[in-house]
């Protein structure tokens, strides 16, 4: 079993499997609750915004096969804004869609990100707990009824990994 990452744009054929299926899932759990079906969510944005140098599309593959993606769009000139974390549903419950948000932060940062903005869906407590556990500040309140505030949006600071400096004379590796 080899795992790797694939940057594309969504409308890559090997990505369709995965974008289908979230698609499927927002209808299955939002249904025109927002005034319009799924699909037009998942097309409000044009492929490209998911491109270098200002976005990025990233697959998680296992064995040449989408298990998991994701993407991000430039939100302002250093946030960028998550769009789509998504695991294909025989692969969950594997810390996947986490490995997923590892990469998009790294590549943000790589990208001149210091920033994250996103925003998911009152329906997907999943998400919710995930964004909450990898160091993401709610920015509503976390004790209203999720439906009532119906998006819920999330940011967090980005730091790129401190410089180690080197070590002379047998001294310690230390970070700036």
């Amino acid at each position: 079993m080899t795992d790797s990452f694939l940057y594309t744009l969504p409308t890559d054929p090997i990505a369709r499997p995965l974008v289908e299926q979230l698609t499927d899932e927002y209808q299955t759990r939002y249904g025109n609750y927002f005034g319009e079906p799924a699909a037009a969510e998942m097309n409000r944005y044009p492929p490209e915004r998911f491109a270098a140098p200002d976005g990025a599309f990233v697959l998680l593959l296992r064995d040449g096969r989408p298990i998991a993606g994701g993407a991000f769009m430039r939100y302002d000139a250093v946030t960028a804004e998550f769009k789509r974390v998504w695991t294909d549903r025989e692969h969950r419950r594997q810390g996947l869609a986490r490995r997923v948000l590892d990469e998009l932060e790294a590549r943000a940062v790589r990208q001149g990100y210091s920033r994250v903005y996103l925003t998911t869906g009152f329906r997907q407590p999943e998400a919710r707990h995930l964004y909450l556990n990898t160091g993401y500040t709610a920015l509503f309140d976390l004790d209203a009824d999720p439906e009532s505030i119906q998006i819920l949006a999330f940011e967090k600071s980005l730091l790129p990994a401190p410089a180690v400096s080197g070590a002379r004379n047998g001294d310690a590796l230390t970070a700036p």
